[in-house]
């Protein structure tokens, strides 16, 4: 999937969830990620790390809705 579809996507749902082609999975907001369409990159910086991802290699995304947090 192209990163300029990623891209648009969080644009219109604020949040998504990626999955790349090497099965890892990513919670991405509008807030925490930023685009570099010249080297390919999504960059996810998160409070325990900055993730450096290969933009095109997004295999499938997922709209993730708001919920109320249940207690345990």
């Amino acid at each position: 999937m192209k990163m300029e579809s990623v891209q648009e996507r969080l644009k219109q749902w604020g949040e998504l969830i990626i999955t790349t082609a090497s099965g890892e999975m990513y919670e991405i907001h509008l807030g925490d990620t930023s685009f570099d369409l010249q080297q390919r990159v999504i960059k996810l910086s998160t409070p325990s790390a900055d993730f450096l991802i290969d933009g095109d290699s997004v295999e499938n995304i997922k709209q993730h809705y708001g919920h109320k947090v249940e207690d345990h």
